[in-house]
């Protein structure tokens, strides 16, 4: 399997097209900071602090009496921790679905891909549906929904990421498109296979984080298991890169990439653990725990955005002309958008 070239004809210093790409890099980055923030929130349990949605606790309702803006001071939301927590991860929650429509837009107004259109609208549907679902596991009070959540996720930062990889630079110039032939098609088999071991070991640790009643042993066994596999299969990609693809800047940066947040992630998840399983008996858990955990979190999405990166790099098609390909479509979009 192999995808299209889909690189555009752009000129070196297209300053549009490189502040859409910030954009989406920016779009990102809150993105990560959105999942990490509930990583925090599922750490020490605040998902229920905030009991009612969309409003928190009568917030910005302009229904009831009393209406005020959530980031009024006078309000003191952040003086108790889980208020904090859940009410804050859901204005950065607001903020990504913001920063979402304004990507999902200007990508339509000014992108001559017809599939890259899609694809904004389809980031801008899935956060909708993302907010939904973490507004139900409030209302509905699920454990459930609030896995579902959770998962889902960590499927909108990589369709960000593969948006932001997109509207680089660097592909929209077709630079270093990896030749084809064998060494590239084990390399598209494995990327394949680190991704689904990688969704797989994410599914695991929600699963083993939302259990309801402390850790479910069966989760952590397989979760641990999942951690070697995963760990192997990323440093098969990155020997078959250093062995075949050296050459290639963009492909080498992302094993690079994938090699060390693994690394990181391996002994975020040990420590992790080790330190849960020492600090059971205390009624409170400390802050090295929800350090660490939450931070295997983060480390768990950027693992999934680098391995995302590097696999569309590995799938991308050599093509003799890439501009000539896409020429009819540019000129039409530049004739509609006059």
């Amino acid at each position: 399997m192999a995808l299209a070239d889909w690189s555009i004809p752009v000129q070196p210093h297209d300053h549009r097209a490189r502040a859409r790409w910030w954009f989406a890099v920016l779009t990102a980055f809150f993105t990560l900071a959105l999942i990490s923030w509930g990583g925090f929130v599922t750490t020490i349990d605040a998902g229920m602090a905030v009991p009612d949605w969309p409003s928190s606790f009568g917030s910005y309702d302009p229904f009831k009496t009393g209406f005020h803006d959530p980031t009024d001071p006078s309000a003191q939301w952040w003086d108790r921790t889980p208020i904090l927590a859940e009410h804050g991860h859901r204005l950065l929650g607001a903020l990504v679905g913001l920063l979402t429509i304004g990507l999902a837009l200007w990508i339509w107004r000014s992108d001559p891909r017809r599939w890259m259109r899609r694809l904004g609208f389809a980031a801008l549907g899935l956060v909708i549906f993302q907010g939904i679902l973490g507004g139900l596991r409030v209302t509905e009070n699920s454990l459930a929904l609030a896995a579902v959540h959770g998962a889902t996720a960590q499927l909108f930062f990589s369709l960000i990421v593969a948006i932001a990889l997109f509207t680089s630079p660097a592909w929209l110039e077709a630079r270093a498109v990896p030749a084809d032939g064998p060494p590239l098609d084990r390399l598209r088999r494995l990327s394949l296979w680190t991704i689904a071991a990688l969704y797989g070991q994410i599914i695991l640790g929600v699963l083993l984080r939302h259990p309801g009643q402390g850790i479910a042993i069966h989760f952590a066994v397989v979760h641990i298991a999942g951690a070697f596999v995963v760990t192997g299969l990323v440093l098969a990609v990155f020997i078959h890169v250093q062995k075949h693809f050296e050459a290639n800047r963009l492909l080498n940066r992302a094993a690079w990439a994938m090699l060390w947040i693994v690394a990181l992630q391996f002994a975020l998840g040990l420590s992790a653990y080790l330190v849960l399983l020492y600090e059971t008996p205390a009624a409170l858990r400390s802050t090295l725990q929800v350090v660490l955990r939450t931070a295997h979190v983060a480390t768990g999405a950027l693992l999934m955005g680098s391995t995302v990166v590097l696999t569309l790099l590995a799938l991308r098609r050599r093509a003799e002309a890439p501009a000539a390909a896409v020429a009819p479509e540019l000129a039409a979009f530049s004739q509609t958008n006059r």
